[in-house]
């Protein structure tokens, strides 16, 4: 398989990289500085995430979204990015997953309370949280594009350990047999991969916790 990686120069898209390039398929790494760096990549393309065009990315088969950033005025660029990334896969067979954030995960069965509105939600991380979320519902207006979510466990450890193991779930915060919420960089990579390859869940967010 022929995949993307945009935004590949931060922590999760390295780990994306380098599992993908690892199980054989070829990967192109997209940066938006010279001389950065992505091991494993078979190719690297410099150029801004908004200045990608649909030939930029004619021919993969997957094209996996890794922006992320943090600071107030510039969260709106969660949406902003991937409805680009969106308006130029449009029509396509080209998948696009979307690395998500935990905070917008449903606590209740009847999915109406996101976790980033219960209390004892980080007040710091809720900014975040909401930018993700409306990502999120941006997307599922989109039936042109076969997109896929994935949400990260609610402690996403960039240096944590690779167990090859994870739990899949879906639109509700899930907990593994120790009662945690948590997965490595690299196990999420592995469930990333496993989505890339498996195609199970276009159209749908995922989330993912370690077994």
């Amino acid at each position: 398989m022929k995949i993307a990686v945009v935004a590949a120069a931060g922590k999760a898209g390295r780990k994306i990289v380098a599992e993908a390039t690892n199980r054989g398929f070829e990967v192109t790494a997209f940066v938006r500085r010279r001389g950065q760096i992505v091991d494993g990549a078979k190719h690297t393309v410099v150029k801004d995430i908004m200045e990608l065009t649909a030939d930029d990315l004619k021919g993969f088969d997957a094209i996996v979204d890794a922006f992320g950033t943090f600071t107030p005025e510039t969260l709106p660029l969660h949406t902003t990015t991937s409805q680009h990334l969106c308006d130029i896969l449009s029509g396509s067979d080209t998948r696009l997953l979307i690395i998500g954030g935990a905070g917008s995960l449903y606590v209740d069965k009847e999915h109406k309370t996101q976790l980033f509105t219960t209390p004892d939600f980080p007040a710091a991380y809720v900014p975040t949280a909401q930018a993700q979320a409306n990502e999120l519902a941006e997307l599922r207006k989109r039936d042109d594009v076969k997109w896929t979510f994935v949400s990260p466990a609610c402690d996403f450890q960039a240096d944590g350990e690779r167990t090859g193991k994870y739990l899949l779930g879906g639109e509700e915060l899930i907990f593994n047999a120790a009662g945690e919420s948590v997965i490595s960089y690299a196990d999420f990579a592995v469930a990333m991969v496993d989505e890339i390859a498996g195609g199970n869940h276009v159209k749908q967010r995922i989330g993912v916790v370690k077994a």
